[in-house]
């Protein structure tokens, strides 16, 4: 199958991994500020999001993100994920570990996290609206889990219209991505893991905990932010990509 995406700008190739919540779309404040910094940009939509069909076979997100940068002819790269994606750039990085250069985690998820309290009575919720039918609802559920406080009324209709299309076009779907066991310790590249303090339990934590699972890592919390910061206060996050990314993967 393959993976609706867009590359923009040029230089070094830096990849967009997007959270389960919206599709590559959540990376339209990032991409031209990204690429006016001198920088490759390649995002894309997992299956079941956006303009990628859902899967009609077993698979891996992270065996497709290997398998399209490998089509690419991408030898080297910096990765950005936020939550699911995170989650996803953090077992690419853990085995490719001459590859990606760099590694920023907005509100990640993690290769075999088991859900705490809150997360799993979401999913509760969530599997129950939509066994009754109702996408509206389910919708609601996720914009209320995840949107911060400070997320202004275009983004959360941008999540909104994202998140609906996922649900919908995942009710047909036969296969769910199958992650692997990763030693997070085998990760090289310099790593920032970004946690909101609005954002569940889970995903702090994963956030804190990850600076003593891979050398090196450093740990930030913002205070205003809830699951998806980069979409919250999109120029401030951009900003701190850009930061984080003219040290460890310079453009020039």
């Amino acid at each position: 199958m393959t993976l609706s995406y867009d590359i923009h700008g040029d230089g070094p190739t830096v990849v967009l991994l997007h959270s389960s919540v919206c599709d590559r779309r959540m990376w339209d404040p990032q991409v031209p500020v990204l690429t006016e910094a001198g920088y490759r940009v390649v995002r894309f939509d997992f299956r079941g999001f956006g303009e990628t069909p859902v899967a009609d076979r077993p698979y891996s997100d992270a065996g497709d993100v290997c398998d399209l940068l490998d089509r690419l002819k991408c030898e080297r790269y910096a990765l950005i994920g936020s939550s699911h994606g995170g989650e996803v750039a953090l077992e690419v990085a853990a085995t490719r570990t001459d590859a990606v250069a760099s590694l920023v985690l907005l509100c990640a998820g993690m290769p075999g996290h088991v859900p705490g309290l809150e997360l799993r009575a979401f999913i509760e919720r969530e599997n129950a609206l939509l066994a009754a039918d109702d996408v509206a609802g389910a919708v609601q559920l996720n914009l209320a889990t995840w949107m911060g406080p400070e997320a202004k009324p275009e983004a959360r209709q941008l999540v909104r219209v994202m998140q609906r299309h996922a649900l919908e076009t995942q009710r047909a779907a036969r296969f769910a991505s199958a992650g692997v066991p990763v030693d997070l310790a085998r990760i090289t590249a310099p790593c920032l893991a970004v946690s909101g303090a609005h954002d569940l339990a889970d995903f702090r934590e994963i956030a804190v905990g990850l600076p003593g699972q891979i050398p090196g890592a450093r740990h930030l919390e913002l205070p205003w932010a809830g699951h998806v910061p980069s979409l919250e206060r999109p120029d401030e996050v951009t900003g701190l990509l850009i930061d984080f990314l003219s040290t460890t993967f310079p453009a020039q």
